[in-house]
């Protein structure tokens, strides 16, 4: 189980003025999906991202995540796309190939057009679990996914003035 604790550090954001930032956001489970945004509008406007250089996007379900990165992607550059979507497992395999697809689809998407796409999905066990992860006792996750956007879109153009490690 992830800790708050190895998040990415919230505290030395880096600066994001120059990225134009793509959210695509699920409207499935969309209390837990709506958190997960408001956490990563957040984080990126406290890194200095303007408020006009983030564009969200909303599509039914996480499946339609990759697809909805493709689309905003097309109208102007983007620095970074952050996919958000929250899976609950059901009494089904349904969660499962859902997630594998969506993953898979999000990959292959930030592989082909050099863009970074940013993996914001929960998979949990339960909706209690999702609520912990959107702002609940193990943070906001979408928070986190905008911390990866920033440090990909940094690692994307090549910014030498910036810290290169990324990860761990």
């Amino acid at each position: 189980m992830a800790s708050r604790d190895a998040s990415p550090s919230l505290v030395n954001l880096p600066d994001g003025s120059s990225f134009k930032i793509g959210i695509v956001v699920s409207e499935w489970n969309a209390d837990i999906t709506n958190a997960l945004l408001s956490g990563a509008k957040e984080t990126l406007l406290k890194a200095g991202v303007l408020e006009d250089n983030i564009e969200v996007l909303y599509v039914p379900g996480s499946f339609e995540l990759p697809w909805g990165a493709r689309q905003i992607m097309k109208p102007g550059k983007k620095d970074a796309v952050i996919c958000l979507g929250c899976i609950i497992q059901g009494e089904t395999k349904h969660d499962e190939y859902i997630a594998a697809a969506v993953a898979s689809g999000i990959m292959q998407l930030g592989l082909m057009s050099g863009i970074p796409v940013i993996f914001g999905v929960l998979t949990t066990n339960t909706e209690e679990q999702a609520k912990e992860r959107a702002g609940g006792k193990h943070g906001n996750k979408g928070s986190e996914a905008a911390v990866a956007a920033l440090q990909m879109a940094i690692v994307r153009t090549g910014d030498t003035t910036t810290k290169k490690r990324i990860g761990y």
